[in-house]
């Protein structure tokens, strides 16, 4: 296993995850370098994407990579038969590191087991997604000039969500207060439950979802029901719409709440909402720029100082 690969925060500590903050905000001064010339950087989407392969691939090409990859399976050798430890031991014969996204939960971990390269982590099932909750730690630093003490309010899908997952354990080491709001259907997981009680990570589950609800909240992070992680569409059409973020809920909100959601949005969020000094969901999304290319630097061995130090930056 590639002891530089990127499979969870998990088991990163406070000062790790501050560290990577840092390097993200070295590149929003400056994303444009050519500080990885001569490297190549594959991704390997087993699963459709829009927001997270186009951010990694702008991220390597903006720091002077090469990148080589696919975002369809149909038109790998998968379709002939090729097992996944094949895939990854071909490509990496051709890449310095490669970015995979995959719909089985365990195959970034399985795919790290067996690369001589690094992995990163672009979303394994309903399992993972440490490169968006990378992206979301800048955010919410950025937002709130602090990651401490912070009310957190997950909102929708916290079953099949695996951006909320990955930020409860990215969380852990910032007292944070997280509050579930979610239909029955939809609830966090029990595991992810249990993982806040082995943490001491304080919770509160809510079902009503209003203005006085949300009054406290720092940040209110919405979520898409994931229509495609449903087996029975009977139950996904009776829970799609339970949990929408009208702007008349935003009458009693801090002065400093700010919204986000990992995206596409179906319906979550009113358009009106927008306009608000509460919806920072595009800059979220702005930040996913920064925060891997921070990620694929240090899966390669680039440390801070090397960024702070480098004399390729293009203006």
């Amino acid at each position: 296993m590639s002891t530089a690969s990127l499979i969870t925060l998990a088991g990163y500590s406070r000062e790790k995850l501050e560290y990577l903050i840092k390097m993200a905000a070295e590149f929003e001064k400056h994303p444009n370098r050519k500080i990885l010339e001569g490297k190549v950087a594959a991704t390997l989407f087993f699963e459709p994407s829009t927001r997270t392969r186009l951010s990694f691939e702008t991220a390597a090409n903006r720091l002077g990579a090469r990148v080589i990859g696919f975002a369809d399976p149909k038109i790998t050798s998968g379709t002939k038969g090729e097992i996944l430890k094949d895939t990854i031991m071909m490509v990496s014969n051709y890449a310095d590191v490669i970015i995979m996204r995959h719909f089985l939960e365990g195959a970034a971990l399985y795919a790290s087991e067996v690369s001589p390269v690094p992995i990163i982590n672009a979303g394994d099932g309903a399992n993972q997604h440490p490169s968006q909750t990378m992206l979301d730690l800048y955010t919410i630093y950025q937002s709130q000039g602090t990651l401490d003490n912070l009310n957190i309010y997950l909102v929708g899908d916290l079953k099949y969500g695996r951006t909320v997952h990955s930020l409860l354990a990215a969380m852990r080491h910032f007292n944070p207060y997280f509050h579930f709001i979610a239909p029955d259907e939809l609830a966090m997981p029990e595991p992810y439950r249990k993982y806040c009680d082995e943490n001491g990570i304080r919770y509160v589950e809510h079902k009503d979802f209003n203005a006085d609800t949300i009054a406290d909240a720092d940040i209110l992070y919405m979520t898409r029901v994931q229509k495609e992680r449903f087996s029975d569409l009977l139950e996904y059409e009776k829970v799609k719409d339970e949990y929408l973020l009208k702007k008349e809920m935003l009458t009693k909100v801090r002065s400093n709440m700010k919204i986000l959601h990992p995206l596409p949005r179906v319906n979550e969020i009113e358009y009106s909402i927008d306009d608000t000094s509460h919806a920072y969901y595009f800059q979220q999304a702005r930040n996913g720029l920064y925060a891997r290319q921070a990620l694929i630097c240090d899966a390669l061995g680039i440390t801070l100082e090397d960024i702070r130090n480098d004399k390729t930056i293009i203006l």
